[in-house]
């Protein structure tokens, strides 16, 4: 993952506000991930930092677009970003982060912030869990492997077993 460290320190108490808008991020965050993701329009985060005594709050959007493979039936379709969000960022130190990466630090004598790791992180969590191309998609045979969005399937119907026929008329009350 690529790494994007901010210098914070020089930044007033009322916040900066940042564009980022480098698309190499995102390109080779899915390269390393594996995700079979292409880009589609431009991702840009706008986002405003505020240094706080014990770290950074940022606040800020993610827009544009990606392009994702459907789970059902694997035809790429376009999937529009659009997150907010609202993070704090502790200088590391703290107990709860011994398994984390410091996204904060101090070296030189400034505070500087990785803004590659908070913008991949929340890329990663706008992604869908489940990209479907459509809730009505119909997925694909697996019989025959047709499309059956754009055509109709030829396989024939697997009725069962016939010795369990006598079941498919039960009526349970």
């Amino acid at each position: 993952m690529q790494e994007h460290w901010i210098a914070i320190s020089d930044i007033p108490a009322q916040g900066r506000e940042i564009v980022f808008d480098d698309q190499t991020l995102w390109r080779q965050g899915c390269d390393a991930y594996s995700l079979k993701v292409k880009p589609g329009r431009d991702l840009v985060a706008v986002f405003t930092v505020l240094p706080q005594d014990n770290g950074a709050l940022v606040r800020g959007t993610l827009e544009g677009s990606v392009f994702l493979p459907c789970d059902r039936c694997a035809t790429d379709f376009e999937f529009a970003i659009d997150t907010r969000y609202d993070l704090f960022e502790q200088l590391p130190g703290g107990e709860d982060e011994a398994d984390e990466e410091p996204r904060v630090r101090e070296q030189g004598g400034e505070l500087q912030l990785d803004i590659g790791a908070l913008l991949w992180e929340e890329f990663a969590l706008a992604l869908p869990v489940k990209p479907l191309c459509a809730e009505s998609c119909k997925g694909v045979c697996p019989g025959c492997g047709a499309d059956r969005n754009t055509e109709v399937c030829q396989c024939k119907a697997d009725e069962g077993d016939e010795r369990l026929a006598v079941f498919r008329t039960l009526k349970l009350k």
